[in-house]
């Protein structure tokens, strides 16, 4: 089964026709709505370094949230997507598995078993 993916707002799955405004980044898209939620957030949460629960999940039930998880995990293959192009692009210029590894924060043999292609 192939999944098309929509623009759509990674944070609330509202799809670009239901917001005024879609910013898109590398493998993620942010809606107006999201952002200034995001914005309340931060200026509510002050010092502490707690995060703080997503407010949406308040007023969801159970069954709102299960049928909103396979929306997230289409972003989430995406966004795996996104970044195993950014990764082929880099070998295509010669960067080595070991700086590709230090970027992304694992070993070269990590990066080379998750983006190589090869078993």
């Amino acid at each position: 089964m192939t999944v098309e993916l929509q623009i759509a707002c990674s944070f609330c799955s509202k799809p670009s026709t239901e917001v005024e405004k879609i910013v898109a980044g590398p493998g993620v898209y942010i809606c107006n709505e999201c952002v200034a939620l995001a914005a309340t957030v931060i200026e509510q949460s002050g010092e502490t370094s707690t995060p703080p629960r997503v407010p949406i999940w308040e007023s969801l039930s159970d069954e709102e949230m299960l049928s909103h998880i396979p929306r997230v995990g289409v972003h989430i293959n995406y966004a795996e997507t996104e970044l195993r192009s950014w990764v082929q692009e880099l070998r295509r210029r010669g960067v080595t598995w070991t700086r590709i590894g230090e970027a992304l924060g694992i070993t070269r043999q990590s990066a080379w078993e998750r983006f190589s292609g090869e078993e």
